[in-house]
């Protein structure tokens, strides 16, 4: 028996090893089965180029529990060690000898998994001793036994075995006894070695019998070794890739909406298959969905480092052996290699979309929604990507017809260009709330587009910065004579008296909250059109629309929704209402008017004189006189407000407006709506 000490630079290496080095305990079982899978590969490769002679027998790994003996054990009949290469790979920490072998062999090797290395020492997590028995292919070598209870200390000694190949055994510590339970190696395995490319075995397959689960002498195989992805396209039928889909997600019941095969063999290697999922309107995805490989290996499902933000709401596979990762495979980093494959994966994905819009338009357009989200949000954060998806990023009008942004500018520059040059693009999220206003938009032949998903605001706003004299606006976020200006408004006729009347009168009926504020103005639009409006200013709404979504915008949602109650002074029935005002208020209005046009003229006399004066040299009488003043302007207005206001509760005809351009504003609800309902009845 021979007894050593392990070559390490430090007496602390297993603290390190068991706290430090691997992020999660569960690695162990895949750095273990990974390297019994790397023996049988080797096993492969020697006997491919006549080193090894003979039939190479069952070359399936085993993984087994003992749970009496508390100990769990991963089995090979790969290609065993002698003693002198479990010293030189076992005793001397990081040495790897799956790279050496590859260096040796890279013409001629199968797809080496793993590193020995540090690798195997991802046992010493969860076991209090380790045990290694192991028989080399070599001809007259020794079987050797290797312990090692953690701690830099082994002990070696020849042995006496039967086969080829190599038995790893766990002792698990009582810490990690969750580690002897078949279901959590199960799942392990499950999640880790599904796709290997050596048969991995764990017990024997159940079937049901006399009302009960009992074992058969079958092997349960628990991996595929010839995945969808290892395999070339031209093999794979479209129901092969649905399969496969349903084998990595077998919770998902949707198909996928198309495929894309990854198989790229310089600068670097890469296969894969990433599939589009039906993408809901809404961005609570799930990005965990793309499973990173390395030569079958599963690695990780986080690879915000590979691809770009947005292709993380993908689904699928990426296997490459170029990718540089951590000794426990579990974080990745950054290197030439992976901005390449990353770049590589963009393209390839942008390709495919270009490809479907080119040759499969019509098939492209009913997918859209399902896709529009996923090439948004990369439109949005990727300009190299912006740059190949404008080309086929689609926007939808109400009519449910498809254009591209060139598409849908050629389609409506000729109508919908003000008077300042600017192509203004109309556009809802409600076209039932918003009916009357795209009504009046049929009427002067103005398109509309729908715009009801979560990052349509953003793109609205990227538009219009790529795109010069391009606005869009929201159709009632104004009149629509204001929103496509194509001549100079028409000035409201009324007098300034007239006008506060009005204006005073509707304010005191249309009255806001904490959460919601209201503004009176007057329009003159046109005879024909309502006789008032309810519009929210398009900066405002797309403020708080955004804020939604992004935090650092989230001021904007706490703001109050602000709102403008346009009167169109152009209607018959607001010329008819204001004479009717100011007759009906004549008594009370004209003496408290006549005041306040005085006091309102003394004010501004004040302000006058005072003008080129700085505060501080003002004295204390001037600065009272233009306090008194001012104050006696505001109690004036709110007397004449209390005016307009006595007489709007009088006349059903203000509700009515009001209760109307909300109700064709879709804000009309509640008691609300009931009470104008009550009104109507009793008006008729």
């Amino acid at each position: 028996m021979a007894k050593g000490n392990i070559g390490v630079t430090s007496d602390n290496i297993f603290p390190v090893i068991k706290k430090f080095l691997y992020s999660d305990h569960e690695i162990f079982l895949r750095e273990l089965v990974s390297n019994a899978v790397d023996a049988t590969q080797k096993l492969k490769t020697l006997s491919s180029v006549g080193e090894v002679k003979g039939e190479l027998g069952d070359l399936k790994v085993r993984v087994s529990i003992d749970k009496n003996k508390k100990t769990l054990t991963v089995s090979d009949h790969g290609v065993g060690m002698t003693a002198e290469e479990v010293d030189r790979y076992i005793n001397q920490i990081a040495f790897s000898g799956a790279e050496e072998f590859l260096e040796k062999y890279k013409d001629k090797t199968e797809a080496i998994i793993g590193h020995f290395g540090l690798g195997f020492y991802s046992a010493f997590m969860v076991s209090d001793k380790v045990e290694i028995f192991s028989q080399s292919y070599k001809e007259d070598a020794k079987a050797v036994h290797w312990t090692c209870k953690g701690d830099p200390e082994y002990e070696m000694e020849e042995t006496i075995r039967s086969e080829r190949g190599t038995d790893i055994v766990l002792h698990i510590s009582s810490d990690f006894e969750n580690y002897l339970e078949d279901s959590t190696i199960s799942g392990l395995l499950e999640k880790y070695c599904k796709f290997l490319p050596v048969e991995i075995v764990f017990g024997k397959k159940k079937e049901w019998k006399d009302g009960k689960q009992v074992e058969t002498d079958e092997d349960n195989v628990i991996n595929d070794v010839n995945p969808a992805w290892m395999r070339k396209p031209a093999d794979l039928t479209e129901e092969d890739y649905s399969k496969f889909y349903h084998q990595l997600y077998p919770d998902q019941y949707d198909e996928p909406l198309f495929h894309i095969h990854l198989n790229v063999d310089y600068p670097f290697h890469l296969t894969g298959i990433l599939y589009f999922p039906k993408i809901k309107n809404n961005m609570d995805v799930n990005r965990k969905k793309i499973q990173l490989y390395c030569n079958q290996v599963f690695v990780t499902n986080e690879v915000d480092n590979i691809v770009p933000e947005y292709l993380t709401l993908l689904h699928g596979v990426i296997d490459s052996p170029d990718i540089p990762l951590n000794v426990s495979r579990s974080y990745l980093q950054s290197d030439m290699n992976v901005k390449k494959i990353s770049s590589h994966i963009t393209k390839k994905v942008a390709d495919k979309l270009a490809e479907l819009f080119k040759n499969e338009r019509e098939d492209f357009e009913k997918k859209w929604n399902d896709i529009k989200l996923f090439i948004q949000f990369g439109m949005l954060t990727d300009e190299k990507f912006y740059e190949r998806a404008e080309k086929f990023a689609l926007f939808e009008n109400i009519n449910h017809k498809y254009f591209t942004l060139d598409e849908y500018k050629e389609k409506v520059k000729d109508n919908q260009t003000d008077k300042e040059g600017n192509l203004i693009v109309l556009y809802t999220n409600d076209p039932d709330a918003a009916y009357s206003y795209i009504e009046r938009a049929k009427q002067k032949d103005y398109d509309v587009l729908l715009m009801n998903g979560e990052l349509d605001v953003h793109i609205v706003s990227q538009a219009e910065q790529k795109n010069e004299k391009l606005r869009f606006v929201r159709i009632d976020s104004d009149v629509i004579e204001n929103l496509i200006k194509k001549d100079d408004a028409q000035k409201v006729s009324l007098t300034e008296v007239e006008q506060d009347a009005l204006r005073y009168t509707f304010e005191s009926v249309v009255k806001g909250d904490d959460k919601t504020h209201y503004y009176v103005n007057l329009e003159a639009v046109s005879a024909d059109a309502l006789p008032a409006f309810l519009t929210q200013n398009e900066f405002m709404r797309r403020m708080k629309d955004m804020a939604a979504h992004q935090q650092q915008m989230s001021f904007y949602g706490q703001m109050p929704d602000q709102y403008t109650l346009s009167l169109n002074t152009s209607h018959p029935l607001i010329g008819t209402l204001v004479k009717d005002i100011t007759t009906a208020t004549a008594e009370k209005a004209n003496p408290i008017v006549e005041q306040l046009q005085k006091a309102q003229a003394e004010e501004q006399r004040l302000r006058d004189e005072q003008k080129d004066k700085k505060p501080a040299d003002l004295t204390e009488d001037e600065k009272k006189a233009v306090d008194d003043v001012t104050k006696q302007v505001a109690q004036l207005k709110q007397q004449l407000k209390d005016v307009y206001s006595g007489y709007a509760a009088g006349d059903n005809r203000v509700g009515q407006i009001v209760d109307v351009a909300l109700l064709a504003a879709g804000k009309l609800t509640g008691e609300a709506l009931a009470n104008f309902v009550n009104r109507t009845v009793k008006m008729m």
